[in-house]
């Protein structure tokens, strides 16, 4: 059956890393995101992930063209911040960036997936659920997120959809590497928390989202996999 997938935030880092891994495994991957370098695997479609209008647009137009089964919810945004300077006004503001689009995107592509008796849903979580300092918005909204995705998946289990969370930890992205350069502070600050004693690489997380929208997946749903490193441990 061809089958296409709907990635978010797939210009660079984990999200082109999960577009060549599910493009290399049949899949037609449509990647979304502001702008993108050359070299993309698939069909790429601009949106501001962080306008609801552009949202609802994107939705609709991915689901007229059909057969979009399944959905990589990776786009988010992250804020450092002391919990006591967190007001109410950017609380509410981070939440909604991280989660109005997986909720708007997933909902327009699940009956589709529920008359195809085919879905693949994959969110993409963070290892601040399990508690990290200066994150408290970011860390709310993945949270909720995986509530979600188990939610997702006990309603839809019985129409052959899957939902799962792959929860990355310290990962060697463009962004992370821009605000923590080789042998600085914040590098070693992250590896002392890290048993592994290195950080992820993107096609490793990318393997991880692949395996959960492959067919060998269709009896695992509602799950959250930590690709950390062993960070995870001990946590929670």
């Amino acid at each position: 059956m061809d089958k296409s997938i709907l990635i978010t935030g797939a210009s660079k880092g984990i999200g082109r890393a999960a577009a060549q891994a599910l493009a290399d495994t049949g899949w037609h991957v449509i990647g979304v995101a502001r702008s993108i370098a050359g070299g993309f695997p698939g069909e790429f479609v601009s949106c501001d992930l962080t306008d609801s209008d552009a949202i609802r647009k994107l939705a609709r137009d991915v689901v007229s063209r059909g057969n979009v089964l399944g959905v990589v919810n990776n786009f988010g945004i992250a804020r450092h911040e002391r919990f006591e300077s967190v007001t109410d006004v950017d609380f509410m503001a981070l939440l909604g960036a991280n989660l109005r689009p997986a909720l708007q995107v997933t909902q327009a592509l699940l009956p589709g997936m529920r008359d195809a008796k085919f879905g693949r849903i994959v969110n993409i979580g963070s290892l601040t659920t399990r508690g990290l300092p200066y994150r408290a918005g970011y860390a709310a909204a993945k949270s909720a997120l995986e509530s979600l995705t188990r939610t997702i998946a006990i309603e839809y289990a019985a129409y052959g959809i899957t939902a799962n969370i792959v929860a990355p930890g310290p990962t060697e992205t463009e962004l992370f590497r821009a605000n923590n350069q080789p042998g600085s502070e914040g590098e070693a600050r992250y590896l002392t928390g890290v048993p592994a004693g290195r950080f992820g690489r993107p096609e490793e997380i990318a393997a991880a989202i692949s395996f959960f929208c492959s067919d060998l997946a269709s009896f695992i749903t509602g799950q959250s996999l930590f690709i950390d490193g062993g960070s995870s441990l001990g946590k929670g």
